[in-house]
Formats: C-alpha cells, sequence, structure tokens
C-alpha cells in the first residue's frame, strides 16, 4: 500500500493545483459514470458495532485498537480470524470480510496497526515492519490467548504477518491452521513504480516521503483544497486502488480511509516497506494452508510480488482475479470472503485427515467476477434507457411547443 501513499500525497498536490482543465473534464466524467454504478456495490452501511473493543498494548508502550466480533454458539478454544490492514487503511476496509466470516460462524478480530485508525501514533523509528509483527503478537496475545488462528493480511498486513511468521515462529508452529496474503509482496523491491516502470517509478519513490513530510504541517489546511479538488482526488484513489468499475460511495469511503492518514505516517512507513525482505519467513509456512491472491491490475503490488511468495510455497493456493486492484476486498467483497472461507475448510479437512500442506499441489487459478460484471452491465444498460427515455420526453416536448410559437410569430 505503500504507493497508495505517496499517490495521495502527489493527488493533494494536484487537488491544490486543481487546475488542469482536461483532468478536471475526465474525472467529472468518471464521477458521473461511478454515480450510475451506485446499486452495483453491496452494504452501502459502511459502518460495524463490535462485540468488544479492546486495548492492546505494544512493547514500546503504544496503544492498539482492536476490536472482536463473536457469534452465537462460538465458545473458547475455537477458531479466531484475525485480520491485519494495509497501509494507509483501518480497520473499516476489512468491513464485508468480517461481515462474511461472523455469517458463517467465525470469531473475527481486527485491529489498526500503530499510527493508523484509532491506534496510537508511534515514534518515527519504530515504524517498522519487524515491529508490527511485534504488534500482531500483542494483539494475539490480548484478543485471542487461545485456540487455533487464521491469519490474514493486505498488503502491508501480509508483510506484518511475515514479521510474526519470523520473529514469533513458535506460536505459528503451534497455533495457526492457515495464512492468507492478499494484494502484498514479501520483498520491497519495485514497490514504488506506481504502474510508470522503473526509471519515472524510482524517481517518485525517493521523492515521495520528503513530499509528504513537506506537506505534514499544512495536512490542516488541505481540506478545503480536497474539497474543492474531490473528483480529481477520487479520480486518483480509483486509478491506483481499482480496476473495474465502481460506485462513487465505495470510491469516496476509500478516499476517506487513505486520506485519514497523516502524511507523516505515510512518510515514516514508505522506507520500511521500500527495505523489506521477508522471503525467508516463508519457509516456515511450508507445513500451513496458504492463500494468496491479488488482483491482476493491481499497480501497487503487481501480480509478479504474489507469485514470488508463490512459488516458496509448494502447497499454497494461488487465485489472481481479473479486473481486480489493489483494494480487491473492497472491489470484490463477496469473492474475496469466499475464498478465505475455503481457505479455512481446506485446513480444516488437512487437519481432520492428517494431510500433509507440503505434499499437496500448487494451485494456480484464475477467476472472473461474473457476477459483478452483469451487475454493471444492467446498471449501464438501466442508465441507457433511462437517458433514451429522458431524451425522448424532450423531444416530445419541444414537438407540442412548436406550433404554438409559429402560432405566437403569426400573431405578431
Amino acid at each position: 500500500m505503500a504507493r497508495v501513499g505517496k499517490a495521495i500525497g502527489i493527488g493533494a498536490a494536484a487537488a491544490a493545483a486543481a487546475g488542469a482543465a482536461a483532468a478536471g473534464v475526465a474525472a467529472d466524467r468518471a464521477a458521473a459514470d461511478r454515480r450510475i454504478l451506485d446499486a452495483v456495490d453491496p452494504d452501502v452501511d459502511f459502518t460495524h458495532t463490535p462485540d468488544v473493543e479492546l486495548v492492546a498494548v505494544a512493547t514500546d508502550g503504544v496503544k492498539l485498537h482492536a476490536e472482536i466480533d463473536t457469534p452465537d454458539g462460538w465458545a473458547p478454544g475455537q477458531l479466531t480470524v484475525v485480520l491485519s490492514h494495509g497501509f494507509c487503511l483501518a480497520i473499516p476496509s476489512w468491513i464485508f470480510q468480517r461481515r462474511a466470516l461472523l455469517e458463517a460462524g467465525y470469531r473475527v478480530v481486527v485491529w489498526d496497526q500503530r499510527s493508523h485508525g484509532r491506534s496510537d501514533r508511534s515514534e518515527i523509528e519504530n515504524c517498522t515492519i519487524e515491529q508490527l509483527g511485534h504488534d500482531l503478537r500483542v494483539v494475539i496475545d490480548t484478543a485471542c490467548p487461545e485456540g487455533p488462528l487464521v491469519l490474514v493480511g493486505h498488503s502491508m498486513g501480509g508483510m506484518t504477518t511475515m514479521s510474526l511468521v519470523r520473529h514469533h515462529a513458535e506460536l505459528v508452529r503451534e497455533r495457526v491452521l492457515a495464512v492468507a496474503f492478499v494484494a502484498t509482496s514479501a520483498n520491497g523491491e519495485g514497490l514504488t513504480d506506481l504502474g510508470f516502470g522503473p526509471l519515472v517509478g524510482r524517481a517518485i519513490g525517493q521523492a515521495g516521503p520528503r513530499l509528504l513530510s513537506r506537506l505534514a504541517p499544512h495536512q490542516r489546511w488541505l481540506a478545503p483544497v480536497r474539497r474543492a479538488g474531490k473528483t480529481i482526488e477520487d479520480s486518483i484513489v480509483d486509478k491506483f486502488s481499482f480496476d473495474s468499475p465502481v460506485s462513487e460511495k465505495l470510491v469516496r469511503f476509500t478516499s476517506d480511509l487513505i486520506l485519514a492518514t497523516p502524511f507523516e505516517v505515510m512518510a515514516a512507513f514508505i522506507p520500511a516497506i521500500q527495505g523489506l525482505d521477508e522471503y525467508e519467513s516463508l519457509t516456515a509456512l511450508v507445513d500451513k494452508e496458504v492463500l494468496v491472491v491479488n488482483g491482476e491490475g493491481d499497480l501497487l503490488t503487481p501480480p509478479k510480488h504474489s507469485a514470488a511468495i508463490v512459488d516458496r510455497l509448494p502447497g499454497s493456493e494461488h487465485v489472481v482475479v481479473r479486473d481486480a486492484g489493489h483494494l480487491i476486498m473492497l472491489e470484490h467483497p463477496e469473492l474475496v470472503s469466499s475464498q478465505i472461507l475455503e481457505l479455512i475448510d481446506r485446513a480444516t479437512v488437512d487437519l481432520e485427515l492428517g494431510i500433509p500442506v507440503a505434499a499437496k499441489p500448487r494451485v494456480r487459478r484464475f477467476i472472473t467476477d461474473i457476477g459483478r460484471r452483469r451487475r454493471v452491465r444492467r446498471a449501464r444498460r438501466a442508465e441507457s434507457v433511462t437517458q433514451a427515455r429522458r431524451q425522448a420526453s424532450k423531444a416530445a416536448r419541444a414537438k407540442v411547443a412548436k406550433p404554438g410559437a409559429a402560432r405566437d410569430r403569426g400573431a405578431s
């Protein structure tokens, strides 16, 4: 998620300059198209009331906000799913998955990583992937100290999971049943290309932290600028977050979530992500069920990063989703939720039958969210019919008005 942060920082400056007429026209057209698709995305309400809210205290004293959802009939010692969000995001980014998992009967723990969401701000020197791994351990010890676990991490959250695996191998060995890596990477190389290629991308990556640090003292003054350039900002977020048509409400929800992250926090974590190398950590997962999910059109953590994870895990399942970008869990929520539920089912069967994961073949599947494609087509078709009816009605009114106008001219 590092490049989202930099893209948004650049986007704030672009919004401040909101002058480019061509960009404004394109953004307005994109916004109009997204308004048509408001019925496509599920669950307009992005709020969620947890059963329990708690605070886990990190090794350096930072207070980490966590929430727990517990289904009816759940008993201590049963499975808990822990969801770790990505860079510049927070707990709400998992809204669809936590609902689906809860409905399926699983206890769910979600948490805000340090300096994100409702967790405390961290000292810059502790904004590291290593520290995030220790943070996840503290959250687990506080929120779910017993019973089997399934760990799910998106983007930086996946990196956090890898750090946990490296630094707390005994916990993983004894309690973790399965792991899901969603749109993430085990290595920071190339994570700053922003889809522009290494030359331009490297320059953006180097300038990003400095730019964000300079903007940080002025962030509160950017609110009016954000409102003035909202359509441009939304278009930037749309480009780097999604790869299929999404609704205006989803893009606005995503924009507000990302821009809630202070610029200095973005700047602090970018070097940590760029310097990431967790390939060795993956070796501890060869006997665990692992799911790797990525969007084929992800500009921030391109598919090759997911493929590199899969190559090191012989028994893993790799799902590549067409028409999907970096925020795949929001763009294709039902699909991602179903993949996580299938992962849990596979891991449970393996455990019951004593099937060694390392002996299973590696699986790579390409999936298209056909249901979503159909909803998009229906929404656009309905809008076309509505527009045609409006044009016909307008033409009819004009035709009726013409004889009267002619009589008025004759009378004069």
